[in-house]
Parts: C-alpha cells; sequence; structure tokens
C-alpha cells in the first residue's frame, strides 16, 4: 500500500530557480548582455527565463531604457529577495566545499572591531596559522555587533559585550588598562605633558563612541582626566585642538605621525610601547576592572576541533587560563 503524500504547496509555487539565477544577473548588471556574458549563455536564454519568470510571477519585472533596463517596482521587491536568499545559498555551499569536501579545509568566521583586528590579532595570526595550517580564518569586523548584516553568524566574537546572543558561550579575558601615549619625538618637542595639567592643555587625540555599539562604558579623554581629578572644561578654548574621532586605527596613526596625544588601550598599543614606537608621558593610568573583554563562540560547536583549537591559542595569547567556561 503506498503512503499519500501532502503536496508541498510553498516548493510548488517556487519559480524555477534557473530563471531567479538568470533574473539576479539581469538586475546586478541592468542588461541582458552582460548577464549572458557574465553567466556564459545566450542574451536569447536570459530573455527566455525572465520571460518565464515573469509569466510565473503574472507582473513585468523590467522596464526597457535606451540600450539597458530597469526594474520596475515589482522587479526590485524581488530582486531583494532574492539576491539575498541567492548569497546565503553561495556561503553555504562554500562553507560546505571547504569544511566537508574531500580536501577540506575548516574555515572559521571570526568578528572584532577594526582597531583589534589591525593592532592585535594582525602581528599575531602568522604563528596561528603557521601552528594550524588546515585552518582558515574568515575574519569580519564592525564597530556595532548589534547590527551586522542579515545571514552574518560568526563563530567567534570578541568583544566588550558579556552575552552577545542567543547559543553563544562567553569567556571573560582581561580588563582595560588606558593610559595616554605618544611618540617619544613628540614627548622631546612638548615636555610639558610630562604632567597632568600639561596633558590636559595640549593637542589630545579623543576616541569618540560615535557610531560605536555603547554597550560597555566609554572612556574617553573627559572621563579619563575627571578619574585623575582634573575637567577637561578647564582647558584654555584658544589653545591646542582638541580632535574627535571614532576610528581608533586613525588616532593611532596620527599619534605615530607625530600629531598629538591619545588614550592608549594597553592590549592594543603594548607591542608599540615594548617597541619604543610609542611612550607614556605621564605614569597615571585608569583600570576597569568591573568590566571584561570577552570570547564568546557558537554553543552547538563546543566540541568543534578547529574551534577549540583557535580558542585554546586566542586565550594562551591574551594569557587567560584554558578550562571549563
Amino acid at each position: 500500500m503506498s503512503k499519500h503524500i501532502t503536496p508541498d504547496q510553498m516548493l510548488l509555487n517556487m519559480p524555477s530557480l534557473r530563471a531567479v539565477k538568470y533574473f539576479v544577473a539581469a538586475a546586478r548588471y541592468q542588461s541582458f548582455t552582460r548577464a549572458a556574458e557574465t553567466l556564459c549563455v545566450t542574451q536569447a536564454a536570459i530573455s527566455r527565463q525572465i520571460r518565464e519568470l515573469e509569466e510565473h510571477l503574472d507582473t513585468a519585472l523590467f522596464k526597457r531604457v535606451g540600450r539597458s533596463v530597469e526594474l520596475t517596482t515589482a522587479g526590485s521587491i524581488f530582486f531583494d529577495a532574492a539576491q539575498l536568499s541567492f548569497i546565503n545559498i553561495a556561503q553555504a555551499a562554500t562553507r560546505i566545499r571547504k569544511d566537508y569536501g574531500s580536501t577540506a579545509r575548516r574555515t572559521l568566521t571570526l568578528c572584532c572591531t577594526p582597531a583589534f583586528s589591525a593592532l592585535w590579532m594582525s602581528h599575531r595570526l602568522p604563528g596561528f596559522f603557521s601552528a594550524n595550517p588546515d585552518i582558515d580564518l574568515n575574519l569580519i569586523t564592525t564597530q556595532n555587533f548589534l547590527t551586522l548584516e542579515p545571514g552574518i553568524n560568526p563563530d567567534i566574537f570578541i568583544t566588550k559585550m558579556s552575552r552577545i546572543r542567543d547559543g553563544y558561550v562567553s569567556r571573560a579575558l582581561f580588563h582595560d588598562r588606558i593610559y595616554p601615549v605618544c611618540t617619544p619625538g613628540y614627548l622631546a618637542a612638548h615636555p610639558e605633558i610630562r604632567t597632568l595639567e600639561g596633558l590636559r592643555d595640549g593637542v589630545l587625540l579623543n576616541l569618540s563612541p560615535y557610531g560605536r555599539s555603547g554597550v560597555a562604558e566609554h572612556v574617553d579623554w573627559g572621563v579619563w582626566l575627571a578619574i585623575h581629578r582634573l575637567d577637561i572644561d578647564e582647558r584654555l578654548h584658544r589653545g591646542p585642538h582638541y580632535f574627535n574621532a571614532n576610528d581608533y586605527n586613525l588616532l593611532i596613526q596620527m599619534v605615530l605621525n607625530d600629531q598629538g596625544v591619545t588614550l592608549g588601550f594597553d592590549h592594543l598599543v603594548r607591542p608599540l610601547v615594548e617597541q619604543g614606537r610609542l611612550v607614556r608621558p605621564v605614569e597615571h593610568e585608569v583600570v576597569l576592572e568591573e568590566t571584561h573583554h570577552y570570547l564568546a563562540y557558537r554553543e552547538d560547536m563546543a566540541d568543534d576541533d578547529a574551534l577549540g583549537r583557535f580558542r585554546d591559542w586566542f586565550m594562551a595569547q591574551t594569557n587567560v587560563q584554558t578550562g571549563s567556561a
């Protein structure tokens, strides 16, 4: 006795994936000719598939403008959905080929801030790759972990958020240690910044919270000086400039170019201090003992070999002992 199978209406109502593929190409290049060249088919094939798609949807998706084509309102709606779906499918296919193919290499997707990637990760990664030649890393940087693009699901986050998303395990790392830094040459040319009052009245390069996640306490020059009992508002109004930027890499580059003093986050600037490229004009610092940086990884990958090796390597680099979460 055969088992009755109820038709899947969603799949039955789906248009041809080939037609959708040809449509996405034509919409992306606004040309049937270029779409045909890109997909290595004839222009007639593109036209035929799009005509069938329009018949399936019972509406026009393109309007001709000279030698090019433009999306109709319905076409724009369909393109937004189709392109995102194709991106997700392509990313999944790429990951499966890499992770499960006959010549599989594991790829881990890591998300952190641009400053952390440039100032902390970049000079340490060669050591990881040397010890783990079968693991590739896909690094995504963001200033705001709460607004990642749809479909971006990193295996690992490095962030100041103690809880980044459901389904992730967080491991506490280090506290922030924050102190002023400048170049040796700048300090020699501006000996007055060896005092807190001199610092306050000097050229200050400040990290702005604008556009950042804002999920952890933010220390700028006003906060840092206030902790040391100085008021930023007492700076001379006609004195040196006070520059704001939310790009920490830019501030560090400006400091290295002898353009002023910025607040150094120890885990980011320590190598530059150890190399003698940056110095601390004063010994004062602020330690945020109530907050941590965190490494968060997918709970469903807790026993994954590649993730485990990266986690152990990372924890060793930060001098944090591995063990139970």
